[in-house]
């Protein structure tokens, strides 16, 4: 709910609707851009009284609901500038470089602008400005004297979008932080130039420069590549570090602090292994359509948040999940909007911020109107909050023995080889495509440099995506484990099958060593790896001892291992038939609690699932339905776009 954006008499109204939809925290953004009347003067509701964020705050506590705040500074919220001063996106000190040294554009509507640099000191000093201003306007609100549970730092921080790896950030104060980053890395300037292949002296610390462009000829030039898009996970780290602890130290201080990763995170250089220590809480952001490829993309994505945040003993949030759109996105319905959400909670998302609930400009559909009269889609937002809350269904847990590691030097390998320029990769990501989709193919002007890359990405993902086709076959419930966060998120795994290309960090073998040895099998596959995660050659060969290997020269052979998985480690199968549907179950102590069936297509289905255990199916959402075990299974209906859940009995 956007204070700023609504009229003060209308805020009560707002708050109670909320209230009434079973929510029980408010979430609300304070712009920057907003607030700041002149330069570093500021207007908190002394002017204007729809700016008086204290007194909004103070009539969410008067209805005892809970608050979580986000300052920014980038906070998007379909502003102009992403909640950002004017002044400031167009000084060009604060600004962010392309390799030609112009100021980085996002195209987006309603006005193009340039985008700040998170390594730009100017930048970072306007921002302290900002906090110094509203932190203590908002310190005095934290619970238990207000309403304030979390702060968010930042608002998906993927470089505003602009995140192929050569885009950006070529600042001066950027190249001098790659340099720092260099120094850490390396130790010594004989180790960067041979990591380099550079033999000449004149290759230091102070004169390394980064990439402007893929043009890796070998697999023996990609650590300079590797590097930098390494570097770009640590500029992001650095900065939330910095703005999180100014935070703090304004006052702000003892609550969590959360970032949200918007769609295609897989493809930017946000790491949550990075932000781990600087942020609490990394959440997703959720704006998918009712379809079966964006089904794909959902039950990836939050399978691997899934599995790191109960790693970590930490719940897995929806930042943000669509209800309604901006007019100038792709239109999104209210089958979409709940199917995303129930389809998140079947994958394992146990706390979820309705974006947005309460509507405004720039904003369609939402379930509560800008006067704060709820629509009739709130009357279904609260039967969801109270069938949750009836069946107690944060007490429950999805068990997923089988871990899909995609690790995260796979990740940085298609960064670099991204083909499309200034189209980011993380829409391949979105729209359900892989990282070789997005891929160079070979070229005269890189030869093997390409090639190479191609191939191996092609080869790992291939791999993996086997697995998962086999795995989703036979009703084996698996989560996705990625990036540098392997020994968080397979914890308690049974079997763990891991794509590897050419490189990989010794680090990841350790890991999936250390759970091979308390007994955990693991494979590993289609390569052996001889290089480390900047592709530079291993001293020692890869201790494999526990490890198996599978190259998987027919990807049919990944339905005869999960076959023989099954027997081998008894693990749990759901089989479902058709195979369009897809089907989850949450269990306690006892065994299955709760069961959702999904059927994204635009037909309906007559299912026939199987669930060992319970003898009846009694649906927890909707008309009242009971459905009876025949013949070892259930037959159910579902509806085309839907999601079905059922409580075991």
């Amino acid at each position: 709910m956007h204070y700023w954006r609504l009229e003060p008499s209308t805020w009560g109204a707002g708050l109670d609707a909320l209230r009434a939809m079973g929510m029980r925290v408010v979430d609300t953004y304070v712009p920057w851009g907003a607030h700041e009347v002149s330069p570093r003067v500021f207007d908190f509701g002394q002017i204007r009284p729809r700016l008086d964020v204290a007194r909004f705050l103070e009539m969410v506590h008067a209805r005892e609901m809970l608050a979580i705040v986000r300052p920014g500074p980038h906070i998007n919220a379909e502003l102009t500038y992403f909640g950002l001063p004017e002044r400031v996106v167009w000084d060009p000190a604060c600004q962010a470089r392309t390799p030609q040294n112009n100021p980085v554009m996002l195209p987006i509507l309603p006005v193009a602008f340039p985008v700040p640099s998170y390594a730009s000191e100017a930048f970072h000093e306007e921002v302290e400005g900002w906090f110094e201003a509203c932190v203590p306007v908002l310190a005095p609100l934290r619970h238990p004297d207000g309403p304030i549970i979390m702060v968010q730092v930042d608002n998906e921080g993927a470089l505003y979008f602009r995140d192929g790896a050569y885009d950006q950030d070529y600042h001066p104060d950027s190249v001098q932080l790659f340099r720092d980053f260099l120094r850490l890395k390396y130790k010594r300037p004989s180790a960067l130039r041979t990591a380099w292949k550079e033999p000449e002296a004149s290759l230091t610390f102070s004169t390394a420069s980064p990439p402007t462009r893929f043009d890796a000829k070998s697999k023996e030039e990609l650590a300079r590549h590797l590097d930098w898009v390494e570097y770009q996970e640590h500029l992001l780290a650095t900065a939330f570090e910095r703005m999180g602890r100014k935070l703090g130290e304004l006052g702000l201080d003892g609550i969590p602090t959360m970032h949200n990763f918007p769609l295609g995170e897989a493809a930017t250089p946000l790491n949550p292994q990075r932000l781990f220590g600087a942020i609490d809480l990394v959440g997703l952001d959720y704006y998918h359509h009712a379809t079966p490829s964006e089904h794909v993309v959902l039950m990836r994505r939050t399978t691997e948040l899934a599995a790191r945040a109960e790693g970590r003993d930490v719940p897995a949030f929806g930042a943000e999940v669509g209800v309604g759109f901006p007019p100038f996105f792709a239109p999104h319905d209210e089958k979409d909007s709940l199917y995303t959400l129930l389809a998140a909670l079947a994958y394992g998302l146990r706390g979820f911020n309705l974006y947005m609930a309460v509507e405004r400009d720039r904003w369609i559909g939402a379930p509560i109107d800008p006067h704060g009269n709820p629509r009739s889609l709130a009357d279904t937002y609260n039967e969801l909050c109270e069938a949750l809350d009836r069946v107690q269904f944060f007490s429950m847990k999805r068990q997923t023995p089988v871990r899909l590691v995609v690790p995260r030097s796979l990740r940085r390998l298609a960064r670099i080889a991204h083909a499309f320029g200034p189209i980011t990769p993380a829409v391949f990501q979105i729209i359900g495509a892989g990282f070789r989709e997005g891929a160079f193919e070979e070229t005269p002007e890189l030869g093997a440099g390409s090639q190479e890359s191609l191939g191996a990405i092609s080869s790992a993902e291939s791999f993996v995506r086997a697995f998962e086709r086999a795995l989703l076959a036979r009703g084996v419930p698996f989560a996705y484990a990625g990036g540098e966060t392997t020994s968080v998120s397979t914890e308690g795994a049974s079997w763990i099958v891991c794509a590897t290309a050419d490189g990989l960090k010794p680090d990841v073998i350790g890991e999936l060593r250390a759970r091979a040895r308390s007994g955990c099998r693991v494979t590993l596959g289609p390569v052996v790896p001889t290089r480390d995660g900047s592709w530079r050659p291993l001293v020692h060969p890869v201790d494999m001892r526990g490890l198996e290997i599978e190259p998987l020269d027919d990807l049919a052979r990944a339905d005869v291992l999960v076959a023989r998985r099954i027997e081998e480690l008894s693990l749990p199968t759901f089989p479902v038939d058709p195979p369009d549907v897809y089907v989850t179950v949450h269990e306690d102590d006892v065994g299955p609690r709760l069961v959702f069936l999904m059927n994204p297509t635009m037909a309906p289905i007559v299912a026939k699932v199987g669930v060992p255990g319970p003898t009846t199916l009694s649906a927890v959402l909707g008309e009242p339905a009971t459905f009876v075990r025949s013949g070892g299974g259930f037959e159910i209906t579902l509806p085309s776009r839907t999601v079905r859940v059922f409580s075991a009995g």
